[in-house]
């Protein structure tokens, strides 16, 4: 018996993790971004069936770490064993969910208390119709709790998966990917209670028909980003290439390529430059040149040792015809164990196994806005930092017209990680309104219009040249822009509500069996 239990036990976590890594095929490079809609069924299916609470959070962890190691699974080559530490840490914050799954829709006896069953084990119609604004909104708190960037950011967060899907585009600039990932949850909740309640198909069908009517909402009436001007953009792409050197070679001679396309500006990937250009003014010199020659100034990224303050930064700096501006940009949000490696004086071994920092990286302080033109100013930033919501939010209302990112993915270089980071700029662009430049090192560069939709080509990674788009730029402000991460206030308000009731309800006496009889007073 125990044998059979210990395996029973083994095969739903094994299941759980598949389960839970099925969304991923919803991202970049699969892009079945209709499976996310679907994706979460088979894990909920299988969480609500869980014999106890205690299992329920187990194989919620389960998931969760199988959804991990799937979306960072382009990481093993770098991090090797250290990616499955990663991703069972993080995992652990969808126990709580797997718990609620349990106790929202399960068949247990346990799930929830017997006197708010009516068709036996099976969950009320009341129960159902909190799960599906529970659920959604207890995923969004793992979202919110794993954005913070020392537990690695919001990498992969589930509304992004729909980057490409115009009405889901329109809801992000209402709510950001937030409002996406949260109807997504929704649709996927209400699917397995058709599949696995039917007796409470009601408010299954009707979160349904809410989430379709929210999306078209959104698509009809969300104000839209009006056009006051246009600019051209020049992304310049070295391809891989071995040493700063010979980068910065390449990079200059695609560069004069440009000269007589009348761009306003030139924007070079991260880590372009590999020296201090206050320690080179050669390199300043030669920069300085082409501005001149190109009549456009160019934001470059310096990685590298600065030579007025102690450490390494990554910093986007313009450069026009007399040389460096003064405008720097240091890179505020480090990628973890990449660019440095949290609690060093404990974690510090991951060096060992894998490519980690051996040195860490020192943070800016502030975020910067450049003014390139009177009527052009840019907000840069710097890889990792796209994947954050609120960074080009900030930038926007700081008065940026476009948002530029310099990034490098050249050591994921044949993984899906180069497809998953530009798709980034979709969801930034439609939340914020302003047109988002994504320029890498070695690809895949591309670029956004401010409602998300992409504009010309794309240089992928097999790609070692330039493109320049004439790409518009609009006023105003998206109602995300405005209002801000407000769908996960209301999400945290609910699960708040949750919490309250389930201090109010009464714990379930267990019936007593036939030879049992009550206790008799004490005389």
């Amino acid at each position: 018996m125990t044998s059979r239990w210990l395996a029973s036990s083994r095969a739903r976590t094994a299941l759980a993790a598949l389960a839970g890594a099925l969304p991923v095929l919803a991202f970049p490079a699969p892009g079945l971004w209709w499976w996310a809609w679907a994706a979460l069924v088979p894990w909920l299916l299988l969480v609500r069936t869980a014999p106890t609470g205690r299992r329920a959070v187990y194989e919620g962890w389960a998931g969760g770490f199988g959804f991990m190691l799937a979306m960072h699974h382009w990481l093993l080559p770098s991090l090797n064993v250290f990616t499955f530490v990663i991703a069972g840490l993080l995992g652990a914050l969808w126990g709580p969910w797997g718990w609620l799954v349990r106790r929202l829709l399960g068949a247990g006896p346990e799930s929830a208390e017997s006197d708010d069953r009516t068709d036996g084990n099976r969950p009320t119609r009341k129960q159902t119709a909190t799960a599906l604004l529970v659920l959604p909104s207890a995923w969004l708190l793992v979202e919110l709790v794993r954005s913070w960037q020392g537990l690695g950011g919001p990498w992969g967060m589930l509304g992004a998966s729909q980057w490409q899907v115009e009405p889901a585009l329109r809801l992000a600039s209402v709510g950001g990917v937030w409002l996406v990932s949260f109807l997504v949850v929704a649709v996927n909740t209400a699917l397995a209670i058709l599949i696995a309640v039917p007796a409470a198909r009601t408010p299954a069908l009707a979160a349904l028909l809410a989430a379709t009517a929210t999306a078209s909402a959104a698509y009809v009436g969300a104000p839209r980003p009006e056009t006051t001007g246009r600019t051209r953009i020049a992304v310049v792409q070295a391809g891989v290439i071995d040493g700063p050197d010979r980068r910065f070679d390449r990079e200059e001679q695609l560069t004069r390529q440009l000269v007589g396309q009348d761009v306003d500006l030139i924007v070079w990937g991260e880590s372009s430059v590999g020296y201090d250009l206050k320690d080179r003014p050669d390199l300043a010199g030669r920069l300085a040149a082409l501005a001149g020659a190109t009549g456009a100034d160019i934001l470059v990224n310096v990685d590298a040792r600065r030579s007025d303050r102690p450490g390494i930064y990554k910093s986007s700096i313009l450069v026009g015809p007399d040389g460096p501006t003064g405008d720097r940009y240091d890179k505020m949000r480090l990628v973890p164990f990449g660019e440095y490696i949290p609690a060093r004086s404990l974690l510090g071994w991951a060096t060992s196994v894998g490519k980690a920092a051996g040195e860490d990286r020192k943070r800016g302080t502030r975020q910067v806005v450049m003014d390139i033109a009177p009527d052009l100013r840019i907000g840069p930033m710097v890889c990792f930092e796209t994947a954050f919501p609120d960074m080009s939010r900030s930038l926007a209302r700081k008065g940026a017209d476009l948002l530029v990112a310099q990034s490098s993915t050249s050591s994921f270089q044949h993984s899906w990680a180069p497809a998953q980071h530009a798709s980034l700029g979709a969801l930034r662009a439609a939340e914020t309104g302003r047109t988002f430049v994504h320029a890498t090192l070695t690809g895949v560069s591309a670029v956004y219009d401010p409602s998300g939709h992409r504009v010309g080509r794309t240089l992928g990674t097999s790609t070692s040249g330039t493109a320049v788009y004439e790409v518009p730029l609009a006023g105003g402000r998206t109602l995300y822009a405005r209002y801000g991460d407000w769908t996960v206030y209301a999400a945290l308000l609910a699960l708040a509500a949750y919490a309250v009731t389930l201090r109010r309800t009464p714990r379930a006496r267990p019936a007593r069996t036939a030879h049992e009889s009550p206790a008799r007073p004490v005389r």
